[in-house]
Parts: C-alpha cells; structure tokens; sequence
C-alpha cells in the first residue's frame, strides 16, 4: 500500500513539475523545475523496481543534462526574461490538444498487463552487471574499449580547450 502511495505522490510531482517547465516564463527556475521533474522520475524508477534505471536517470539526466542546462542559462545574457509571446501559440495549443487526445486514445485502447501485487521487486543492477561483463556474455572488451574511448575524447578535448 505504501509503494502505491508513493508512486502517485511521485507521479503527481513529476507531472506537476513538468506543468511548471512548460508554463513558467523564468528560465532559470524552469530548469530547477526540470531537475525536480528528473528526480521525481528516478524516484517513480525506485518504486517500479528498476534501480538501475533510477540511477542512470539521476547520473545522467540529473548529472549532466542538467547540469549543461543550468551553466548554458546562467551563462546566457536576459536570461530571466523568457521567450516573448509567438504567434504560433493558438496553433501550438491546438496541436499538444490533438496530441493529448491521441495518446489517450492509443492508452485506453491498449490492453495492458496488470503485475500481481505479491510480486517482491528484487534489485536488477547485480544481475545486469553480471550479464553483461561477465567474459562469458562477450561484452568485456567492447565495454573496455568504449571507456578508453571516451577517456581519449575526454583527453583530446582538453588539449585543444587548453591555452597556449
């Protein structure tokens, strides 16, 4: 019962947040709106069981997009102004209502799988890592090579930011 509550308090969160993103005309505060909606997210991840998936969703979205997001703004002159009224507003709303009735109608048309409720949620992240870097899943070295990849992007990117 406490993990059905929690989901609808999370999921209220996360929608109301994302309500907030999209109506409020600061930026700045938009996008700590943005990180809670993130949050809320991971959070929502938590109660469905995938912990891994909380944790991506914190490391990357929370960590990185985020973070990028909030630097771009502070960085950015008027920041706090917003974006002026368009002229595509009316068209814009009448295109997210249409959209909103099409996913309403592909959910309720949807025959969905309701999981048993005695169903104990057991954690995922060791029996992912287990299969996919164990040398018997073949993915050992692809995983190495991807990270010395990425530590010669890092690398190489900091020597042509470096001054001479």
């Amino acid at each position: 019962m406490g993990l059905a509550i929690s989901f609808w308090l999370l999921a209220a969160a996360a929608v109301g947040s994302a309500l907030a993103v999209v109506l409020l005309r600061n930026v700045f505060r938009a996008a700590l709106l943005l990180i809670s909606c993130f949050f809320a997210i991971a959070g929502l991840f938590v109660t469905l069981g995938a912990d891994f998936l909380a944790m991506v969703q914190v490391l990357v979205y929370v960590g990185a997009i985020a973070v990028l997001l909030l630097l771009a703004i502070m960085l950015t002159r008027e920041a706090a102004t917003g974006s002026p009224f368009s002229r595509w507003r009316i068209g814009g709303a009448i295109a997210s209502v249409a959209l909103l009735a099409a996913m309403i109608a592909v959910f309720r048309a949807t025959p969905w799988k309701v999981a048993d409720q005695s169903v104990v949620l057991k954690p995922t992240t060791a029996e992912l890592g287990a299969r996919l870097l164990t040398p018997e899943s073949g993915f050992v070295l692809p995983f190495e090579i991807a990270s010395v990849l990425l530590l010669a992007a890092v690398l190489g990117a900091i020597v042509l930011v470096k001054e001479k």
